[in-house]
């Protein structure tokens, strides 16, 4: 067993739990395999950015153009257009054309998921904190 420091929150004991660390090692390589861990660190990035992820949650209610969601945010279409084109390389959202106009949506339920499981992660952290 290991104690931690509350000061630096590390083990002062240098063993470990050797069946433990293999274990972790096992479930590393079967769901991170060839450059999925990248992968996921950029798609986690996308909702570290306040600007997408306003553009996300805007999006949950349905398709939007460039120029709603440039008003929704108050930013300029051209701030829009840069972070949807992000958003659409990590398959967070998609476009469709419709005439002259490009309407963007979510790419698929898991964004949604991502997006309803966050928030319910942040409500409970925020519900477990002492008032103030």
């Amino acid at each position: 067993m290991t104690t931690m420091t509350k000061a630096a929150e590390a083990c002062e004991v240098h063993a470990f739990n050797e069946a433990a660390v293999q274990q972790a090692q096992k479930y590393i390589e079967s769901h991170l395999p060839n450059g999925a861990t990248r992968d996921m660190a950029d798609m986690f990035a996308a909702f570290g950015d306040s600007t997408r992820l306003k553009l996300l949650c805007a999006l949950v209610q349905g398709e939007l153009c460039v120029c709603d969601l440039s008003i929704l945010l108050g930013v300029s279409p051209s701030a829009v257009s840069h972070q949807l084109r992000g958003l659409r390389a990590l398959r967070l959202v998609k476009s469709r054309r419709d005439g002259k106009m490009v309407l963007y949506s979510l790419d698929d339920d898991h964004v949604l998921t991502l997006l309803h499981v966050g928030l319910s992660h942040i409500r409970e952290s925020r519900s477990a904190l002492p008032d103030r």
